[in-house]
């Protein structure tokens, strides 16, 4: 077995690299456990903090060698490839910048002589997905660095130069060997490292299967987790909203990354039947018109889905979902070019005994809802499972963050389709998992806030 990236956009296979032995797999834990033990959490907050953020800058400075990763490995439009590079950058310089005071001692009023300290807990171990192959290295990367923590990080197995790449950069930066440590391991080496006691946390982001293995096993070893698991993102468009906008925003929302994006918007709901018939118009026109190509050609707006496994799975999920009665607007079939390329897809009429009702999608298909009151369409949005993320569009915006104070999720976005920054939180409720990446939130996930209380002696 083996880590392999094939190119999404020919089917081009690219370097192998096999998987580490198990010894090998272990003398890391080792080696990172010593690392954390003699000399990184000895460092002052302000030595590591400068550490990640000249692994920021190194990844400014090689921003073209960065990007160019992303595209061969998962297919990312070349100019949104740009913008990953730049926001994982900005991760890093923000805990870089901001982590002395995230970190400071504080003084508790109500309890004179009492204060609280922050000190990393140990080894943590991350599992990422392959859609954002360097933000979601970055989320945990930045704070845990600094927080004093180190990072075994096993990166999905189709973006092996992207995991290399990243690593690289805390190497380049001066980091000590052991403190952030790419592992190509396999699935049951991660639970033989989950068990072992000198992991102390574990972090996931990828499906709602993988979070019920990793949070079971890090649970019964009474280990700490933050899962980031699936999504099906509401859009709910309110009767005061603008339609020309809230269709611009649902377009880039549904179709950016390809539709691979836990964010990304799955469902669209519209309150008031006349104004569903002309989002829909206004969807399907933008849809037909979205360039499906080549991602490193300028003029394309989405490129491929990452794999012909991912491809399939979407072309099984469109059909089931019209054999259960829904209908396909617009797209619903493979592009016929080399690689793995889906028409950007609208699905209506989707009724609560369609499979497509409760799944996830992970790319450019949108499902379309009409409703007739605003009641109904808040409770639409929060029939799932999931909940991740929301969007609320109206002109009146004190209206739509009473609305979005309803929505059962972990981030509500008004007027827009998403704005991920490092000082906002990233997380879910419900089965899109628990815990909290990125901000101040998220420098305290794998922190022991430890009580220091002082009593005078006379």
């Amino acid at each position: 077995m083996s880590f392999q990236a094939i190119n999404p956009a020919t089917g081009e296979a690219g370097p192998v690299f096999p998987f580490i032995s198990d010894q090998q797999a272990f003398a890391a834990l080792q080696t990172a456990h010593a690392c954390f033990q003699d000399d990184w959490r000895q460092r002052p907050v302000a030595e590591r903090a400068r550490i990640v953020g000249r692994a920021a800058q190194i990844l400014r400075d090689k921003r073209e060698e960065y990007q160019r990763y992303l595209t061969l490995e998962m297919g990312k439009v070349t100019r949104f490839a740009y913008m990953e590079v730049d926001l994982a950058a900005d991760i890093l310089d923000y805990y870089a910048r901001n982590g002395e005071r995230f970190l400071a001692p504080r003084d508790l009023p109500d309890a004179p002589g009492a204060s609280v300290v922050c000190e990393p807990i140990g080894t943590l171990l991350a599992i990422e997905p392959w859609n954002f192959p360097y933000y979601q290295l970055a989320r945990v990367a930045g704070p845990q660095l600094v927080a004093g923590n180190v990072v075994l990080m096993k990166h999905a197995p189709n973006v092996p130069q992207c995991a290399l790449a990243f690593a690289r950069l805390f190497e380049e930066a001066g980091a000590p060997v052991g403190a952030y440590t790419n592992l190509f391991c396999s699935v049951e080496q991660v639970a033989a490292l989950i068990d072992d006691f000198r992991v102390r946390g574990v972090a996931l982001t990828g499906s709602e299967r993988a979070g019920v293995s990793v949070g079971e096993r890090a649970g019964r070893n009474l280990k700490k987790a933050i899962l980031e698991l699936g999504s099906s993102d509401p859009a709910l468009i309110l009767p005061g909203a603008p339609l020309e906008h809230a269709a611009e925003q649902v377009v880039m929302g549904r179709t950016f990354n390809a539709g691979q994006g836990c964010v990304n918007i799955k469902r669209v709901i519209v309150v008031g039947r006349e104004r569903g018939e002309q989002m829909l118009a206004a969807l399907k026109q933008r849809f037909e018109a979205i360039r499906v190509g080549d991602p490193e050609d300028e003029s394309t707006d989405i490129g491929p889905v990452v794999s012909e496994r991912a491809l399939q799975t979407l072309l099984q999920q469109i059909a089931e979902a019209k054999a259960a009665g829904a209908q396909v607007v617009t797209g619903g079939k493979r592009v016929d070019r080399p690689g793995f390329f889906l028409e950007p897809t609208i699905i209506t009429h989707i009724d609560r005994a369609n499979p497509l009702f409760s799944q996830e999608v992970f790319g450019p298909v949108l499902s379309f809802h009409v409703v007739d009151s605003e009641e109904e369409g808040i409770e639409l949005a929060n029939a799932t499972p999931f909940g991740l993320s929301g969007y609320v569009f109206d002109a009146d915006t004190r209206h739509a963050r009473q609305v979005a104070a309803r929505i059962d999720s972990g981030m509500v976005y008004i007027n827009t389709c998403f704005m991920d920054a490092p000082e906002t939180p990233f997380g879910g409720v419900k089965n899109s998992g628990f815990g909290r990446e990125l901000s101040e939130l998220g420098i305290g996930e794998f922190i022991n806030h430890k009580l220091i209380k002082v009593a005078e002696v006379s």
